[in-house]
């Protein structure tokens, strides 16, 4: 008999599941423009074991995996098989191992990696003190978390828009709804990290810009799945999800430019040491 699992937990592995195979069209498109800023957090040098917490399709490991040569041990971990199976084949033959965890209980040692990456993820952990915790149980004396994860919605132009205009019309959902940007309100990364026992804390920003070609192009990645809310979107009856795409083509009107939609996206990137 199958052991059921905690509803929220579910739900983010079922998401990460059916958003896969059009993670990396949208988000993995502009998620990279983040990925210089967490490597400088983490300091990565070569030869290091390192766990790529929340691997999603690869990216981060790929790039701890060039930081790190030669001769580091990259570790990729998610709770989305699917996810997993894309990372399996952007990855190829590179010695990057890859496997299925739950981020609030690891299958790993105690204090057996250098250092610990996680891009946009740790957001989703439905107790990220928790998982800040694995993290710290598995990093050696000195080891090190990077960690980037989504500012508030208001910081965020592309999601803020588009989770107000949900939100209207599915206040039940409304956590659901804005788990993406959980932990950017100001001081909460820090003192989750400070519960878990972690040192040197460290919590700055970086904003990149998302640009599509036009509001109808970024509307058909929303509308193809490729986030939570794109999901939800589906649910709403077809009156509902029009009234939600005008509102959001109206909140994001002041981001246009020359028919473009040039949005600033703030994330908050932390670093820490056990």
């Amino acid at each position: 008999m199958e052991t059921a699992q905690p509803p929220r937990r579910l739900s983010a592995q079922l998401t990460f599941d059916r958003v896969a195979a059009v993670y990396d069209d949208f988000m993995g498109r502009w998620t990279r423009l983040y990925l210089p800023a967490l490597r400088r957090a983490a300091a990565l040098v070569p030869g290091q074991r390192i766990l790529d917490l929340a691997t999603g399709t690869g990216e981060a490991a790929l790039m701890a995996a060039e930081a790190a040569a030669p001769a580091s041990v990259i570790l990729g971990a998610d709770i989305s098989l699917a996810m997993l199976r894309g990372a399996k084949a952007k990855l190829g033959a590179r010695p990057i191992r890859l496997a299925a965890m739950d981020a609030q209980a690891l299958a790993c040692r105690d204090a057996v990696f250098d250092a610990v990456i996680s891009q946009l993820g740790l957001m989703f952990v439905p107790d990220p003190l928790a998982g800040l915790r694995e993290c710290r149980r598995v990093l050696r004396p000195g080891g090190r978390l990077a960690a980037l994860v989504w500012s508030t919605a208001d910081r965020v132009a592309w999601f803020g828009a588009l989770a107000e205009e949900l939100t209207r019309h599915l206040p039940a959902r409304r956590t659901e709804i804005l788990q993406g940007v959980s932990l950017g309100a100001p001081g909460r990364l820090a003192r989750l990290l400070g519960d878990a026992d972690f040192a040197e804390v460290s919590v700055t920003t970086e904003t990149q810009s998302f640009v599509f070609e036009s509001f109808d192009a970024y509307w058909g990645h929303i509308e193809s799945g490729a986030i939570r809310a794109g999901l939800l979107l589906r649910e709403l009856p077809e009156d509902a999800r029009r009234a939600v795409k005008d509102g959001v083509r109206a909140r994001l009107a002041p981001f246009a430019s020359r028919g473009r939609l040039v949005m600033p996206t703030e994330a908050l990137v932390a670093s820490a040491r056990r």
